[in-house]
């Protein structure tokens, strides 16, 4: 950590490239963190004896917490960046582990989980400002970095859980305290670079230059519906195997819980490479046509798993998860060309709208499972991805003037 403080005042590009690196490693951290909550399910169902509705509500708490929150976060620190909220979001998260591990009640676990997605909703929206402040003008190479992070933790958790949770009981969660605190030690030195280096927007009173429309507004605005729509179909399926792909396996093949796991971190990873793959196709064969892919292409994929082996069973959740991961970075990048000017609102709008899908998902599918079974709530959800037809009245944005716009768009930070 002092190396990083030391370089913040000598050599510009290599200090860059250690924050950037840094933000990186605290996204791994902190998905990590995160992917945990879901990866114990098993192990908090057979404790407190909770019924599927119950895990559902836990995922709705935890989503809600980060959705909700994590617009209005965004837009108070663009007005007044606060460089120590990384090592406060990751507190609070902290608090939520340990919650996880000693709650003795459901509503306490509520608690726990609400905390968890505190922490991420204070988090992301700083953190993604300090990787394109150390980027050093190459914006697309610090996302990658800083998504990767996040990406590879969120598909770590579920392999820990197996490992280390599942075997010890809930209260090795936690153990993984340790984590939390050293993402704040990391955070905290992070947060005194980006104090020396963030210009305050009261220094400035300069008008940002209005940007051209892509489209009409009423052209617009259905085109925006359009692609909430096809959030919602991804996110509610997401949502499905995310929160009861254990259970599935478990109730339909009789898998035990740990290999189970296997099972999801498989999904996980295929669902980091999707998503890490869906924003450079995009640039290359267009986003129009990579979400026809990754939505409705998905179809016949998501409508074969209720109906396979378990070995089958194993190769379609890592297809589905390759191929629906996809379309996320597709979908925000086209809307964020649909209004040029507006990145911020747009990935706000479209993040928090999908946390919240996710976690409402998981209530409703749990509700369903209760009164059904799981197997059903997978035969219903085959279908969601056959929403993908909407694509089909997406306009198709002109590439140059998309360029330009976006160019004309792009605001100068300083390094």
């Amino acid at each position: 950590m002092n190396t990083i403080r030391a370089e913040a005042h000598t050599d510009a590009s290599r200090t860059v490239f250690t924050i950037l690196v840094a933000i990186g490693f605290s996204h791994f951290l902190n998905d990590m963190v995160q992917s945990l909550l879901p990866a114990t399910y098993p192990l908090l169902k057979d404790s407190f004896r909770l019924s599927f509705a119950q895990i559902g509500l836990i995922t709705l708490t935890y989503q809600l917490a980060a959705s909700l929150l994590q617009p209005l976060v965004g837009w108070y620190t663009d007005l007044r960046p606060q460089p120590y909220s990384l090592a406060l979001g990751m507190a609070f998260s902290l608090a939520g582990l340990v919650g996880l591990s000693c709650a003795p009640s459901f509503p306490t676990l509520l608690l726990s989980a609400a905390l968890v997605g505190v922490g991420s909703s204070v988090f992301h929206p700083e953190s993604a400002r300090v990787a394109r402040m150390a980027s050093g003008g190459q914006h697309g190479l610090a996302q990658s970095v800083f998504q990767v992070g996040g990406n590879f933790g969120g598909a770590l958790g579920p392999l820990l859980a197996a490992f280390i949770i599942l075997p010890r009981g809930r209260g090795s969660i936690a153990w993984f305290s340790s984590v939390a605190l050293l993402a704040i030690v990391v955070l905290t030195a992070i947060g005194g670079w980006y104090k020396r280096r963030v210009t305050l927007p009261a220094k400035s009173h300069q008008r940002a230059p209005k940007i051209e429309a892509v489209l009409s507004p009423r052209k617009t605005t259905a085109a925006i519906a359009v692609l909430l729509a096809l959030i919602f179909s991804k996110f509610f399926y997401l949502s499905s195997i995310g929160s009861y792909l254990m259970f599935y396996l478990m109730m339909t093949f009789r898998v035990s819980p740990r290999n189970a796991q296997f099972y999801l971190f498989a999904f996980m990873a295929a669902v980091t490479v999707g998503a890490m793959a869906g924003g450079p196709i995009g640039d290359r064969l267009g986003r129009k046509r990579v979400i026809w892919f990754s939505i409705l292409g998905v179809f016949p994929f998501t409508f074969a798993l209720p109906h396979v082996n378990l070995f089958w069973t194993g190769v379609l959740i890592v297809i589905i998860g390759l191929v629906l991961a996809s379309a996320f970075p597709a979908i925000i990048v086209y809307a964020q060309e649909l209004l040029p000017g507006r990145v911020g609102m747009i990935s706000g709008v479209f993040y928090g709208f999908a946390f919240g899908l996710g976690g409402l998902g998981a209530a409703l599918l749990g509700k369903l499972a209760d009164t059904t079974s799981i197997g059903f709530v997978y035969r219903v959800c085959s279908f969601l991805p056959a929403i993908g037809l909407l694509t089909g009245f997406l306009p198709d944005l002109e590439p140059d003037a998309v360029a330009r716009r976006s160019r004309a768009a792009e605001p100068v930070l300083e390094a």
